[in-house]
């Protein structure tokens, strides 16, 4: 009887390729969010001294904030189009990762039963908890990374040691979560350019940092 061997799994690619579509999206509504703050700060700067009302055009700022997670939700779709076998051990590590956490959450909330009371405020699901694991990871690492990159990617491999979490699935929640943050300072933009024009651009520089990060973050390789 013979057998064939099994195939090692396709190696995952650079996050930097595996993330592209993202990244180049990223990358573009950075350049859109100076481009619109130009178009405020622009005839601000051109405007005599002597003149008090100046017209600006808010177009760039509204477009920019509503344009932007439709953008990014399209370019992550592209990229796990473009590697479904990526995709698919991402996924396979995922479902590992999550029932990982919510075993350890199910031993926890097992020995928090033997106590006292917990008092009339329900804990979490293991599931919830094991979703919550993973986004408070990667607060904790975006958080981290702004201060010092090494120690953050220190702090992704400590996170990850005993199984409960990826490498790749915490950074990518690290992207999320200044992403969103991102999203939000465009969200004010979009506000402002209908409230206060003269201070719409300020919103949209304000989220580069952000969006530039997420760059950073997307790009990282650990392994």
């Amino acid at each position: 009887m013979t057998t064939t061997p099994r195939r090692p799994p396709p190696l995952l690619p650079a996050r930097r390729r595996r993330h592209a579509r993202l990244i180049a999206a990223l990358t573009n509504l950075i350049g859109a969010c100076a481009e619109a703050a130009g178009e405020v700060y622009g005839p601000i700067a051109a405007t005599p001294p002597d003149q008090e009302a100046v017209e600006v055009q808010m177009l760039s700022c509204t477009r920019v904030a509503m344009s932007g997670p439709l953008l990014l939700d399209l370019a992550r779709s592209q990229d796990t189009a473009r590697w479904p076998d990526a995709a698919a051990q991402e996924d396979a590590a995922s479902r590992r990762t999550y029932a990982a956490r919510c075993a350890l959450a199910e031993a926890q909330d097992a020995v928090h039963q033997l106590g006292p009371d917990r008092g009339p405020v329900p804990l979490p699901t293991a599931g919830q908890g094991a979703m919550m694991d993973l986004v408070g990871a990667g607060d904790e690492v975006a958080a981290c990374w702004r201060r010092d990159p090494q120690e953050a990617a220190d702090l992704v491999l400590e996170l990850t040691a005993g199984g409960e979490l990826a490498v790749d699935e915490v950074l990518d929640a690290a992207v999320d979560t200044v992403v969103v943050t991102g999203l939000l300072a465009l969200a004010e933009a979009r506000t402002a350019a209908t409230t206060d024009p003269s201070t719409a651009a300020e919103p949209c520089l304000a989220a580069v940092p952000h969006l530039a990060l997420a760059v950073t973050l997307a790009s990282a390789d650990l392994d």
